[in-house]
């Protein structure tokens, strides 16, 4: 379908071709997002299609992201897509997580079975073909780790050159380690990620280099296929609550554009609700939802989820606009109440990284506040793979695991390892 970029404001009505690389609306420095012109969708018959590419060969058709390329703004320019075969996450019941929960049954998508092992996948394959569309060479990202590990595969995939940018010390080595290894020039700033973000844009437009941080709407277009595999999956049965983590905000717009194209164009029948999970020290959109005041910005964020440590989220006034559209809901989790969701999601035979694990420490709270029901059809996104985090894992089940303050976090779930002499008696008597 034709398409074009659009300013987010109501107030503004300015438009942009998809070939113009910017971020924002150069009238009133808005968000941009992509904006359908027609409209030709069979319903009926485009979801017979999709389902059908499931069994082909052809490289777009196994990828995830693009066996839906009807409702992706490339028109063509899809042949030339830069994929590592995205997408393809499953469902996966987990019933001690439901019970946990305070939920008769959950679902959890689970993202962390991407390439790279992150949701950014699905973003990346949209953001790094743009990149060749524009006939760029170099990108760029700010990254607390996963956008790092997902842009330099992709970049790298493409023959482009990837720079990162992250922040000194606050990064999990399971994700630099992969920038690193998929030759990403790596560099480490004495500054939180939204203070790199403003210094990277400025950077980006003097180098000529096209940004992948999810402002960039071409990464919420791959994004949004997360929810079009998800309900496809479901055979067009919305569930009643769709939870996911909060931190740049970008899956929060991502999913809501997903849920209303999928309405208009007649896949769905209704609108699920979005819930999104904040950490406590860095909150801003939860703050925010409770006083509908000005935005603050946390300008310190704190959390061990380093993939949600955003004090600044981009996305706030897209996920503004999505959570009503849905009637969705904001809450905040503790460090405590993610490192033991994170380990009942592990007890389920399901890793995930602390960053996942707030959504089912997030539906806990609303479940106990009677704002999800306990029968209510629930599905929760797990953004990133178990080993993107090794030390978190480690730190937990071994008692050592601190929050941002150096307090302890006690393992109610714990997992410890014993040591034991090499003895079959003894090892007979412990077992």
């Amino acid at each position: 379908m034709l398409a074009e970029l659009a300013c987010f404001e109501q107030k503004c009505h300015a438009t942009f071709p998809l070939t113009e690389a910017i971020y924002n609306c150069t009238h009133c420095g808005g968000l941009l997002e992509v904006r359908f012109t027609e409209a030709r969708i069979d319903q009926e018959l485009l979801g017979k299609l999709w389902r059908e590419r499931r069994t082909s060969n052809r490289m777009l058709d196994q990828s995830g992201v693009w066996r839906y390329r009807e409702l992706l703004p490339f028109d063509g320019f899809e042949q030339r897509a830069v994929s590592l075969r995205e997408g393809n996450t499953p469902l996966l019941d987990a019933p001690r997580a439901a019970e946990y929960g305070g939920l008769d049954r959950l679902t959890f998508k689970h993202q962390g079975y991407n390439p790279t092992g992150s949701f950014k996948d699905n973003g990346m394959t949209c953001g790094v073909t743009q990149a060749l569309r524009l006939g760029r060479k170099r990108v760029a990202c700010v990254s607390t780790g996963n956008t790092s590990a997902s842009m330099a595969a992709y970049a790298s995939a493409a023959g482009l050159d990837p720079i990162v940018f992250i922040p000194r010390g606050n990064i999990s080595y399971g994700k630099l380690a992969q920038a690193l290894e998929y030759g990403a020039r790596t560099l480490q700033i004495d500054a939180n990620f939204d203070q790199i973000l403003a210094l990277v844009r400025v950077l980006a437009e003097r180098a000529g280099i096209y940004l992948l941080n999810s402002i960039n709407p071409f990464r919420i277009e791959g994004q949004k296929t997360i929810i079009f595999e998800m309900l496809d999956q479901r055979d067009w049965n919305p569930p009643d609550w769709i939870v996911l983590p909060g931190g740049n905000l970008g899956n929060t717009s991502a999913f809501g554009k997903a849920l209303r194209e999928l309405l208009q164009f007649g896949f769905i029948h209704k609108m699920p609700r979005l819930a999104v999970i904040q950490a406590e020290g860095a909150a801003p959109f939860y703050e925010f939802m409770q006083t509908r005041g000005e935005f603050r910005s946390v300008r310190e964020p704190r959390t061990l989820a380093t993939a949600i440590r955003i004090g600044d989220p981009v996305s706030w006034p897209k996920a503004l606009y999505e959570l009503t559209e849905s009637n969705g809901v904001v809450e905040k989790v503790s460090e405590q109440e993610i490192a033991d969701a994170k380990a009942i999601i592990g007890r389920c035979g399901i890793g995930c990284e602390p960053a996942s694990a707030a959504t089912l420490a997030g539906m806990r709270k609303l479940t106990h506040s009677s704002v999800i029901r306990r029968d209510a059809d629930v599905v929760a996104v797990l953004t990133g793979n178990v080993l993107k985090d090794p030390d978190y894992i480690y730190q937990y089940h071994t008692g050592q695991l601190k929050d941002p303050e150096g307090r302890l976090i006690e393992p109610r779930f714990g997992n410890q390892p014993v040591v034991v002499p090499n003895d079959p008696d003894a090892i007979s008597k412990l077992l």
